[in-house]
């Protein structure tokens, strides 16, 4: 059994304890109305607000055969590149409003232009209604700035942002880099922390296996790219790549897979596992000190990648 206790220090308690009184540890028991209902009022309860000098503009992008709701965060007159950010929330919760204050602040402290971009969920749109959607929006992206593109995301989001990577190789307009947080990528649940930490708090395996049978339906989508980024066979030529982990999260190996193919087939990659940190501590960046420090983190990568420097 991992000892929580020594791994995670007083203040991230405080945030889980917190956490867990808007959205107990069974919440996947509920249905998934109630799900979206429990998961929209803790992200109003964590809410921040936005940073002084930000604005945001609510749009759309039109496809043949429905609109993808997004969000532009803006800060300064003309930013020299936009970030293109995927929510987490299992592919069944989260919207513009879930990370809306995330987005918001990564905005004013990169100087970047942010489009959170409201991606279709399950199980109303099973896979890969998400992921064409994330594809939708690079293409608008590519098609509408001229400036460097850069994919970041949490979770789910995170997830997206890879599959679109991997998709968008040769493109004229590839990203400039990817940035994930705490992604799940599709990695083997018989070893590392899949196992270490099958029981973390904030998430655990059979969370995690809920939610990928929501999204999937009753197929096996476990060898497709598009939605297990780790089940490509070929990981050259990908954006440079920075991922960035909670050490307590069944989640955390993914990433450290992932970079590792990325270095061995040549390519630039970088990953960070927070110590003591769990699944969903972007929400604790105001009130937990490693939290805070992951995020100035995550904004440096962001800004490092966009600029086309690799200080790592």
């Amino acid at each position: 059994m991992t000892d929580y206790a020594k791994l995670i220090d007083a203040e991230t308690w405080a945030f889980i304890e917190r956490t867990n009184s808007y959205y107990p540890p069974d919440t996947i028991d509920y249905t998934i109305d109630q799900q979206r209902g429990i998961y929209d009022r803790m992200c109003r309860q964590f809410f921040a607000g936005y940073p002084e000098g930000v604005t945001a503009q609510t749009a759309a992008i039109k496809t043949p055969s429905h609109d993808i709701p997004i969000r532009i965060y803006r800060a300064l007159p003309e930013a020299s590149a936009i970030v293109l950010y995927f929510h987490g929330g299992g592919f069944i919760l989260g919207g513009l409003d879930s990370h809306d204050d995330v987005c918001a602040e990564l905005c004013q402290r990169s100087g970047y232009e942010v489009v959170s971009v409201d991606y279709r969920l399950a199980p109303e749109h099973k896979h890969p209604a998400a992921f064409d959607d994330a594809m939708s929006a690079f293409a608008w992206a590519a098609g509408t700035y001229r400036l460097p593109i850069l994919l970041c995301g949490d979770s789910a989001g995170g997830n997206l942002a890879a599959a679109v990577s991997h998709a968008t190789r040769g493109h004229g307009r590839a990203p400039v880099g990817q940035v994930l947080i705490y992604p799940g990528l599709g990695g083997d649940q018989s070893t590392g922390s899949y196992v270490t930490h099958a029981e973390a708090p904030m998430l655990t395996v059979r969370d995690l296996n809920f939610y990928k049978q929501i999204r999937a339906g009753e197929r096996d989508v476990s060898g497709d790219v598009t939605s297990a980024p780790l089940a490509d066979t070929d990981f050259s030529d990908l954006p440079p790549t920075v991922i960035i982990t909670a050490q307590c999260d069944p989640l955390s190996s993914d990433g450290e897979a992932y970079s590792s193919r990325i270095s061995t087939a040549g390519g630039k990659a970088w990953w960070f596992e927070e110590p003591g940190m769990v699944h969903g501590y972007l929400r604790a960046r105001h009130t937990v000190g490693r939290a805070r420090a992951s995020f100035s983190r995550i904004v440096d990568a962001a800004s490092a990648l966009c600029k086309g420097d690799w200080p790592y």
